[in-house]
C-alpha cells in the first residue's frame, strides 16, 4: 500500500506534526484519576450517608437511636471519638451523655459526664455548627479532667426537634491526624436533620406506649373499684401502678381526714414504705397538702431537703425529685393526693410526665366516684328495704302482739285454776319484751351512721391540733390499722382523753420540742404510743395524771407502761383488748 504524505501545495514541501509534551499528559491523566477518585469518594459517602440515615430513622427505641445517632456520626467523619449530650430541662446542661470510641477503663477513669461547660457549653448556649482546628485555642476552652485522652480536631453540630434544640452531636479527632473539613460540617449537619426526625419519631412511640401503660393501669383500676373492691385496695392498686409507670421508687397516696384540715397516708410502696403510711400530714407543710388545696401538681428537684416539706419525722432520706398530685379536680372536688419519689440522681418529673400522671390521677378520681355512687345507690335501696321491713313490724307484728296480749290478759281474769291464770300472765310479759325487743330492733334498722369527722381518726388528729399551740410545736401523729371501725365507741372514748392527758403533760412538765404519735390496731388490741424528747418523768414528780391513764387501760383489761426514749425524754405506750366481733 502507498503512504501519502501530505504535503504543501505551493511549496511541495511535507507538513511537520504537532508534538504534545510528555509531562503535561502525565498531568491531565493524574488530575482526571483524582476527579475520578473525588467522585467515587463522594458516591460512596453519599451511599453511607443514606444508609446511616435509613438506620438510624429504623430505632423507635429512644436510648437505641442516641446510640446508633452516635455511632453513624463517628463512622461518617471518620472520628475516633464522639459523643451526643442530651440538653436538660433548664436549657443551660446536659442531662444525658452518649459516647462513642471511649473504653469502659477510661469512663470510670474520668469520672462523671460532664455537665456541658466549656467547648460544649458554647454549642449549647450557640446553636449553630463549629469546626475548630485545635480545641485548645478556643477562648471557651479549659482543659480535661484527669484520664482523659488528647484531642485536638473538634466538630460539633446541634440537633433540632421540631425547632428546639434536642442536643448536640459532638466529634473529635479525626483519624490519621487530618482536620474535620466543610465536607464533614455538610455530612453531619444532614446526620443531625435526620436524627431529629429519628428522635421525634422514638419520642411519639415513647409516649404512645407509655399512654397505653396509663389506659390499662386506669382500665384496671376501674374495674376492682366497679367489681366491689375495697377503697384500700383500690388505693393500693393506683399507687402500685404510677410507681410502676414513672419508674418511682416510692409512692404513697394520702386522703383527707373529714373535719380536721389533715391528710392521712393511707398507702404507701416502695422505699422507706414504713415512715410514710399511717401519717397524718399538715396542709402547708408538706408537698401532699400543697397539691391538695392548689389542686394541682407540685414538684420538687429535692424532696430530701425542700423547705416546704417538714423535716419530722424523716422519711425521704436517698430521694430526689417527686412530684405530688391531686386525685380529682378543683371543679369535682380533690379526693387524695398521690405522691412520687425517685432516688436521688434520677431524671426529674418532666411536663410531660406529670401530664400523663394528673391524667391517671384524674380517671381514678372518675373511678373512686362511679364506685361511691354505685355503693351509695346500693346503700339507699338496702335502706329502703330496712324502712320497709321496720314499717312492717311496726305497723303489723307488734300491732298483733299487742292485740294478742291484751287477748290473754282479758281471757285471764275467766281462768279460774291460779297455775293456768300465771302461765297466761307470764305469755302476756313474754310477748311485752318480745315487742320491746322488735322496737329495738326498729330502731337500729332506722338509724344512720353517725356524723362526719366523729371517727377515732378525725378525733385523735383534732386533739393533736389543739395541744398545738400549747407544745408550742405540731406533734407527728400516725395511725395504722382500720381504727374507725376495729375500735368501738367506748374505748375509743379512752384513747381520746388518755392522749389529751399525755399531750398536756408533755407541754407542762417534759420542755420538749419534739413529740411522736402513733396510734395501731391490729383488731384484737388497740395501742397508742406517745413519745417526746424532752427531761423525762423526774423519780419525785407528781403522778396523778399517769394513774389515771393507768386506770382506764385496767378498766378495759389493758395497761399502761412508762419507759424513757432513745433520745432522751419519756414514751408512753397505753394498750387495752377489744372486745371479740
Amino acid at each position: 500500500m502507498r503512504r501519502w504524505k501530505r504535503e504543501n501545495v505551493v511549496t511541495g514541501t511535507e507538513e511537520p506534526r504537532v508534538q504534545l509534551p510528555q509531562l503535561r499528559l502525565d498531568e491531565l491523566l493524574e488530575e482526571l484519576q483524582a476527579r475520578l477518585d473525588a467522585a467515587r469518594g463522594t458516591r460512596d459517602r453519599v451511599h453511607s450517608l443514606l444508609e446511616a440515615v435509613l438506620s438510624v430513622g429504623r430505632e423507635l427505641d429512644l436510648e437505641q437511636a442516641l446510640h446508633s445517632i452516635v455511632d453513624a456520626a463517628a463512622a461518617l467523619v471518620d472520628a475516633e471519638y464522639a459523643a451526643l449530650g442530651v440538653i436538660g430541662p433548664d436549657g443551660k446542661t446536659l442531662s444525658g451523655f452518649h459516647t462513642v470510641g471511649f473504653t469502659e477503663e477510661q469512663i470510670a477513669g474520668i469520672g462523671p459526664y460532664p455537665q456541658g461547660h466549656g467547648i460544649l457549653g458554647e454549642l449549647i448556649r450557640h446553636p449553630e455548627p463549629l469546626r475548630l482546628a485545635k480545641l485548645s485555642r478556643h477562648p471557651a476552652s479549659y482543659g480535661f479532667p484527669p484520664g482523659h485522652p488528647p484531642m485536638n480536631s473538634f466538630l460539633g453540630v446541634p440537633i433540632r426537634v421540631r425547632d428546639q434544640v434536642f442536643g448536640n452531636l459532638y466529634l473529635t479527632e479525626k483519624r490519621g491526624g487530618a482536620q474535620f473539613d466543610e465536607e464533614d460540617e455538610s455530612v453531619l449537619a444532614t446526620l443531625a436533620v435526620a436524627a431529629g426526625v429519628a428522635i421525634d419519631n422514638a419520642r411519639l412511640y415513647e409516649e404512645s406506649r407509655l399512654r397505653e401503660r396509663w389506659l390499662r393501669a386506669n382500665a384496671e383500676i376501674t374495674h376492682s373499684l366497679m367489681s366491689g373492691s375495697e377503697r384500700a385496695e383500690a388505693l393500693d392498686l393506683i399507687a402500685e401502678r404510677a410507681r410502676e409507670i414513672s419508674d418511682a421508687a416510692l409512692a404513697a397516696v394520702a386522703m383527707p381526714l373529714e373535719g380536721s384540715g389533715s391528710l392521712s397516708v393511707e398507702i404507701a410502696v416502695g422505699v422507706d414504705a414504713e415512715a410514710h403510711r399511717g401519717l397524718v400530714l399538715p396542709l402547708r407543710r408538706s408537698l401532699m397538702g400543697l397539691a391538695f388545696c392548689a389542686a394541682a401538681p407540685v414538684t420538687s428537684d429535692d424532696v430530701a431537703h425542700d423547705e416546704r416539706v417538714s423535716p419530722e419525722p424523716p422519711r425521704f432520706g436517698g430521694l430526689g425529685p417527686a412530684v405530688a398530685v391531686p386525685i380529682g379536680t378543683g371543679e369535682g372536688g380533690v379526693r387524695g393526693v398521690v405522691l412520687l419519689a425517685r432516688e436521688d440522681g434520677r431524671p426529674v418529673f418532666s411536663a410531660k410526665e406529670t401530664q400523663m400522671l394528673v391524667g391517671f390521677a384524674a380517671q381514678a378520681a372518675i373511678a373512686m366516684e362511679l364506685a361511691e355512687r354505685r355503693h351509695d345507690a346500693e346503700q339507699i335501696a338496702l335502706l329502703k328495704d330496712r324502712d320497709r321491713i321496720a314499717r312492717d313490724l311496726h305497723d303489723v307484728a307488734i300491732q298483733r302482739l299487742f292485740a294478742t296480749g291484751m287477748t290473754l290478759q282479758s281471757a285471764g281474769r275467766f281462768i279460774e285454776h291460779p297455775e293456768a291464770a300465771e302461765r297466761v300472765l307470764r305469755a302476756v310479759d313474754d310477748l311485752d319484751e318480745t315487742i320491746k325487743i322488735i322496737r329495738s330492733a326498729i330502731f337500729g334498722l332506722r338509724a344512720r351512721e353517725g356524723a362526719v369527722g366523729s371517727g377515732l381518726r378525725a378525733r385523735v388528729v383534732l386533739v393533736a391540733g389543739e395541744a398545738a399551740p400549747v407544745l408550742g410545736f405540731s406533734p407527728a401523729v400516725r395511725m395504722e390499722g382500720l381504727v374507725d371501725t376495729e375500735v368501738p365507741r367506748d374505748i375509743a372514748d379512752h384513747v381520746v382523753a388518755v392522749l389529751s392527758e399525755a399531750l398536756t403533760n408533755i407541754a407542762r412538765h417534759a420542755h420538749a420540742d419534739r413529740a411522736d404519735v402513733l396510734l395501731t390496731t391490729d383488731g384484737s388490741e388497740v395501742r397508742l404510743k406517745v413519745a417526746d424528747n424532752g427531761v423525762g418523768i423526774p423519780p419525785d414528780g407528781r403522778r396523778s395524771g399517769l394513774r389515771n391513764m393507768a386506770e382506764r387501760a385496767e378498766q378495759l383489761g389493758g395497761r399502761l407502761e412508762v419507759s424513757r426514749s432513745d433520745g432522751g425524754g419519756a414514751t408512753l405506750t397505753w394498750w387495752v383488748p377489744l372486745p371479740a366481733k
